[in-house]
């Protein structure tokens, strides 16, 4: 009979060897009880990948009373943006010995609602929680404020004290701003979500404040306020073309609107980054790989999903007060902004 070999298990005392810590802090690290400083949690997580360490969730979860799972709650896996998020959140649960749980709501309240639910069950330790709609009533945000074991991340709630993640939305909207006047261009619109959310308020001012400091004649002719969907970049895209025809540039705020943007423009002949220029805010999708590539604001979803994990850790051991973080965002220069004369 062919015999069989069996890869010993590695233990956590000899990751901590490995790290050069004690194996209690090492497990205090992994549990979300001890915050430590970047450069030694990327030692534990170098050796943890190194040694191929699988932590043993059951027994832990049994003696700490805790289910050493994270959820993410987002609103849409279909979309790019959201999908990226998630894998690199998952990333850094992985790197840390913790599980993740995926909660796709649709972006509708009572899916949110339940999702919150997971912490009082027990199911999960923390949650990671994007929203893409408005809490007119405050009913989210009382929800989220039931409990702080939860980050905020991309999209802000009104009303909530809780560790929070943003990109830095109004430096986007400035780089996209910048870069098209130093091309050249007078009359500018933007495709925004919409305008009760963070995000597309952001982005808008940024752009505001590019034309601003530029102290020449550039403006921003339009906004079109709306949902972050193909089907507003589409119609906002017709709007444009039919009704502005001085616009020379357009700054998209999200990668979702630019798909419908494409269509329209692609439907009327209309060449980008001859006929009109274009910026987008995301970077999420293969936008390089596009006939045209398209120039955009990319957002720093790695960096994204590891700070909201750490916080998600912070959260659970109590011993910091909420924050907020916004990471810069950079221009990634393509092919769809013409230079004018």
């Amino acid at each position: 009979m062919e015999r069989i070999e069996r890869r010993k298990r590695v233990t956590l005392g000899e990751v901590a060897k490995a790290a050069g810590l004690s194996p209690a802090a090492v497990s205090r690290y992994l549990s979300g009880q001890l915050t430590l400083p970047e450069t030694t949690s990327r030692r534990i997580q170098k050796a943890i990948r190194d040694l191929g360490y699988r932590p043993n969730h059951h027994a832990r979860s049994l003696s700490l009373g805790r289910s050493n799972a994270i959820g993410l709650v987002v609103p849409d896996i279909n979309n790019p943006f959201f999908s990226h998020l998630a894998a690199a959140v998952e990333r850094a649960a992985q790197a840390r010995g913790l599980l993740m749980m995926l909660c796709a709501t649709s972006n509708r309240l009572e899916r949110e609602l339940e999702y919150l639910q997971l912490l009082g069950a027990g199911v999960v330790d923390a949650l990671i929680f994007a929203t893409n709609h408005d809490d007119a009533d405050g009913q989210l945000a009382g929800m989220l404020n039931g409990d702080r074991r939860v980050v905020l991340l991309d999209e802000d709630v009104a009303g909530t004290s809780l560790f929070k993640v943003f990109s830095d939305n109004h430096q986007g909207g400035f780089l996209a701003g910048q870069h098209l006047i130093e091309n050249g261009h007078r009359r500018i619109a933007y495709i925004g979500g919409p305008c009760d959310l963070m995000s597309a308020r952001e982005r808008a001012e940024g752009l505001h404040d590019a034309v601003r400091t530029s102290g020449g004649s550039a403006a921003v002719v339009s906004e079109l306020f709306g949902s972050y969907a193909i089907d507003h970049g589409a119609s906002a895209m017709e709007e444009i073309l039919d009704t502005m025809p001085g616009v020379t540039a357009v700054f998209s705020a999200s990668d979702e609107i630019l798909i419908g943007m494409l269509r329209v423009l692609r439907a009327r002949g209309v060449t980008v980054g001859r006929d009109i220029s274009i910026v987008t805010f995301d970077d999420a999708g293969p936008l390089e790989l596009l006939a045209v590539p398209v120039t955009a604001i990319r957002q720093p979803l790695e960096a994204m999903g590891e700070r909201a994990l750490d916080m998600a850790l912070d959260s659970l051991a109590a011993t910091r007060s909420p924050t907020v973080a916004r990471l810069p965002v950079e221009l990634v220069r393509r092919g769809s902004v013409a230079t004018l004369a």
